[in-house]
């Protein structure tokens, strides 16, 4: 592919200062709305570092977020290098939801998630588990790739249909700050294809002002993101955050148009598994007025799975909203 023009890293052009929200135009209304930079790049999500942004419920945000790889892949001849830059997944945040409170949760509406230069970029990872197959001898596979016309050139033979998501979305947790490599019940390193634009992902206030962070776009990827490396994309994405007043969820929810679905992680995947189904057997009893083994029966039926990174076991549980008035 033809080398893409190459623009700095938010490492490189901001130097480790603090950036704060800045204003641009909501693409609804044209009304300003609070722009939030990705710099300084951070990889935890943390109740202790200031707000980078403060809005009420109801408020559309712009968020500038890093790839996942720190930046480190932007034309021909780059490597990622973790000697130099050891950590994945910088998210941008947090933003403080004024009159968030513990025991709320958050409706975050993904409205656009676009590309900040128009290209991604992605390297073979290393195979792992797959290793004992495959060997380990994996060549570096690193790239960029340009995106035109809502497709991604992944070479010169293969476009692949341009499905932007985020892999990370979260809130603070009240007790430790985990990193932006695994996931929870705060969201974090979920990697579902549904935390795409059109859709609302609910998560629980945990700490006052919630503490929002989002990041690591990817213009696509595969169930199960087999080398954890996806199509990594520097961002923009627009959201908008409704306060839930009074509702405790345990753990993310996603709703699309036509399904709900529930989130769970960890290994033994089949556990995983089991935890999401049961967690929206409970959403469909509270919220749906269903008896709770007349769902389990249902779901065994017409239950469906979407798998974030495998390695870690993640998996959505989802049911087709046509059935919750049964």
């Amino acid at each position: 592919m033809n080398r893409i023009n190459r623009r700095p890293s938010a490492i490189e052009s901001n130097h480790g200062r603090v950036f704060r929200a800045k204003s641009t135009p909501t693409p609804e209304t044209g009304r300003l709305m609070q722009r939030v930079p990705a710099a300084p790049l951070n990889y935890e999500f943390s109740r202790h570092l200031e707000p980078r942004a403060t809005i009420a419920s109801g408020e559309s945000l712009l968020v500038e977020a890093e790839d996942a790889l720190s930046g480190q892949i932007r034309g021909e001849g780059d490597r990622r290098d973790k000697a130099k830059m050891p950590y994945s997944n910088p998210v941008a945040g947090p933003i403080f939801i004024t009159g968030a409170e513990p025991g709320d949760s958050l409706a975050v509406h993904i409205r656009e998630i676009r590309s900040r230069d128009g290209q991604c970029a992605t390297y073979t990872g290393n195979p792992k588990q797959l290793s004992e197959w495959l060997g380990t001898d994996v060549p570096h596979g690193a790239h960029t790739c340009a995106i035109v016309d809502n497709w991604v050139h992944w070479n010169d033979d293969i476009k692949i249909r341009l499905e932007p998501m985020l892999g990370c979305i979260g809130t603070a947790p009240e007790w430790g700050v985990p990193t932006t490599q695994p996931a929870g019940p705060h969201g974090g390193n979920m990697d579902l294809v549904e935390t795409c634009p059109g859709n609302i992902v609910y998560l629980p206030v945990l700490v006052p002002g919630g503490y929002l962070y989002l990041g690591d776009a990817h213009a696509a990827m595969g169930h199960g993101e087999l080398s954890a490396t996806g199509l990594e994309m520097a961002s923009e994405t627009v959201i908008r955050v409704d306060l839930v007043k009074g509702k405790t969820i345990p753990s993310p929810r996603i709703e699309s148009p036509n399904e709900i679905m529930t989130v769970a992680t960890g290994c033994p995947m089949e556990r995983s598994i089991a935890e999401a189904y049961a967690k929206l057997i409970l959403w469909m009893e509270d919220d749906y007025n269903w008896n709770r083994w007349k769902a389990y029966d249902l779901l065994t039926h017409v239950g469906r799975i979407s798998v974030g990174y495998y390695g870690i076991g993640t998996v959505a549980a989802k049911i087709s909203k046509q059935y919750l008035g049964g």
